[in-house]
């Protein structure tokens, strides 16, 4: 039998994808943040005992065919300001440069930069004064604290100084020394000639880079262990993904979100929904996007944390609102995020020494959850710590009840997810919201209500959707130069470089040339926007980018692993669902109620039930308020829409 297993990897869960010839299963384990490579061989060893019935990692690894894995630990180590402290070398005559930079995003600026800045003469780099120049500017920003720099030059010679610069480093810091500093240049990165653009990619790649670099190798050479067939696959923020040898840090940025938002690319297909707006709610984030007509958002220079870089990537915001997010009172009124307690030590109610208060504590205490049957029956629930965290950070500094307390909190989620969504999206009368990740399911329609949307998707594989929504991606290497000149002749001269290129790194992935597809594109920037001119194979410079300003080739090498899914999926009512069980809830304005529970494992297709009522899967809980109609498709998902 044919396996591929696709690992999300989350701040507080890792969630497992199994996809054979008899269907697909899931699986989680909580995130070992201190160790990443624990949560991910957990989760192949749980993802063996769903297959085989018991532990047998040696044998899943011989049989599988294929392992991919994305991340939300860029996402999250964005989010939270966890990371390296950088130092920037910019050239003289650049002075302004850094308070520019600092205008994309002051906070990210003060976390990832601050005042650890240093200027060298590019003119004076051939002489001994040039050498001494950089070895001082050098050490200053690491007694500044800066444990990794960054080097990048602005103007036209830009790329020849960062070469001398990296020469004279490479000479004083030889890299077999123990104190030889992590130097990243710009022009190894991109050769974007936006200045701010440059700068703002190198330095994010740079703080991604350890702790991306750290596991993975790790993950990597414990995988050799085993003998596996094929190497482990990155998945990346562009919808493709390549070895970890090949992947840049920076795109790994958002990259379990843009596995969720294959996901709604591929349901929305599936459905017909031609505008649909998701929330991926997980530990840490809750990350938001948008599918129209069948595409997902994305742009040639796309954002991190609203910060523009150099590479495209899917535009998903990620707020700082999820299930393990810290909820505080400040100037009298709740406050989430965007700090999180993560795995480690999590929710109050996870007894693992948590004191902070979360939307999952407040569901605990709200009845949402039962204790025994929570995360798979896996994992017992502390009502008490949860009360405790609850009456300490939220009810008491307010002057309220707990129970109030909890149906504020519960209001606030709602209320915050919904804000974002308006701030992101276009909501329109034909939206749908899709909902999914461990917590995105909860209080979904609660959301849609404040959002004004009135119908809702949850998938079956709601609690693992990104984990699910990477397994049909492909394979591919990006690659991107400036022309020296707009001529036929320099156009062919760099397309054949990146062609070798191309061809080095498919082999590399395992690909032998004519086993994959090219495609190639000029790009020039006007004042009007960007001009794309797409390049049939051998084809001369186009006459009408003679006249343009910089041209820039892209080429990309794809191969294909996709499988199109030509269904459509039916929502029809037929029968009436029966209640699994009762229990007692407490509902927003009415104080507890006793509500029916519905287990979406025990309902068949064309099922349907009337809120208020509690709906259960193995991996998730969602809350279905008066005035909703869930029904489950032919395909076993859940569709709710709103009474009028």
């Amino acid at each position: 039998m044919a396996f591929q297993i696709n690992i999300d990897n989350g701040g507080t869960l890792t969630d497992v994808c199994i996809m054979s010839d008899d269907g697909v299963t899931k699986t989680k384990v909580l995130t070992t943040p201190y160790d990443l490579s624990k949560c991910f061989f957990e989760g192949l060893q749980k993802a063996s005992e769903v297959v085989y019935g018991a532990a047998d990692v040696k044998r899943l690894l011989e049989e599988v065919d294929l392992i991919r894995y994305s991340t939300t630990q860029g996402t999250n180590a964005i989010c939270e300001r966890k990371g390296p402290k950088l130092g920037l070398i910019l050239a003289k005559g650049a002075e302004d440069l850094p308070a520019q930079l600092a205008t994309h995003d002051p906070e990210v600026w003060a976390a990832l930069v601050g005042d650890r800045v240093g200027f060298v003469d590019p003119a004076a780099l051939d002489g001994t004064d040039g050498e001494v120049e950089i070895v001082r500017t050098i050490n200053q920003l690491t007694a500044a604290g800066a444990n990794r720099l960054v080097i990048c030059f602005t103007g036209e010679g830009f790329l020849k100084a960062e070469e001398r610069v990296k020469a004279v480093v490479l000479r004083k810091y030889p890299r077999h020394l123990l104190g030889a500093v992590p130097v990243l240049y710009a022009s190894d990165l991109t050769v974007d000639r936006n200045s701010d653009r440059r700068a703002w990619s190198a330095l994010i790649n740079s703080f991604l880079h350890p702790s991306m670099e750290a596991f993975l190798y790790q993950a990597e050479n414990r995988l050799r262990e085993y003998r596996t067939k094929n190497p482990l696959l990155i998945f990346r923020n562009d919808g493709d993904a390549s070895r970890v040898a090949k992947t840049v840090a920076i795109k790994t940025y958002s990259s379990g979100p843009r596995g969720g938002m294959e996901g709604v690319k591929a349901f929305s297909a599936l459905y017909g929904f031609r505008d649909a707006v998701s929330i991926d709610v997980g530990g840490t984030t809750t990350d938001i996007g948008q599918c129209t007509e069948g595409k997902v958002a994305e742009i040639r220079r796309g954002h991190v944390e609203g910060i523009s870089v150099s590479f495209p990537l899917c535009e998903i915001i990620s707020a700082g609102a999820g299930g393990s997010s810290i909820f505080k009172v400040k100037d009298g009124k709740i406050v989430i995020g965007p700090e999180s307690v993560g795995a480690l030590p999590g929710p109050a109610c996870f007894g693992r020494g948590g004191k902070e208060a979360t939307i999952t504590d407040a569901s605990l205490l709200a009845g949402l959850f039962d204790p025994a049957s929570y995360f798979g029956g896996g994992m017992g629930l502390d009502a008490a710590r949860a009360e405790a965290a609850i009456r300490t950070n939220i009810a008491d500094p307010l002057g309220v009840d707990l129970e109030t307390a909890v149906a504020m909190m519960a209001d606030a989620f709602e209320a915050k997810v919904a804000a974002e969504l308006h701030r992101f999206t276009k909501i329109s009368p034909d939206t749908v919201m899709m909902a999914f990740g461990g917590a995105g399911p909860l209080l979904a329609c609660g959301v849609a209500e404040k959002a004004g949307i009135k119908r809702v998707a949850m998938p079956a594989m709601a609690a693992v959707f990104s984990a699910y929504g990477i397994g049909s991606c492909d394979v591919s290497q990006r690659y991107t130069v400036t022309l020296p000149e707009n001529t036929t002749a320099a156009l062919s001269a760099a397309r054949e470089t990146l062609m070798q290129k191309a061809s080095r790194d498919m082999f590399a992935e395992g690909f032998e040339p004519g086993s994959y597809a090219i495609a190639a594109r000029l790009v020039t920037e006007t004042a009007e926007g960007e001009v794309v001119h797409e390049l049939a194979e051998g084809e001369g410079f186009p006459t009408d980018f003679a006249q343009a300003g910089a041209v820039e080739l892209e080429l990309v090498a794809t191969k294909s692993l996709r499988h199109g899914d030509s269904r459509h999926v039916a929502v029809t009512r037929k029968t009436r669902a029966e209640a699994a069980a009762r229990r007692s809830v407490l509902v927003a304005g009415q104080g507890r109620a006793d509500l029916p529970v519905y287990r979406l494992g025990g309902m068949a297709a064309g099922d349907w039930a009337q809120g208020p009522a509690i709906l259960e899967e193995d991996y998730f809980t969602a809350l279905i308020p008066a005035g909703w109609i869930l029904t489950v498709s032919e395909a076993g998902d859940v569709i709710l829409d709103r009474e009028e």
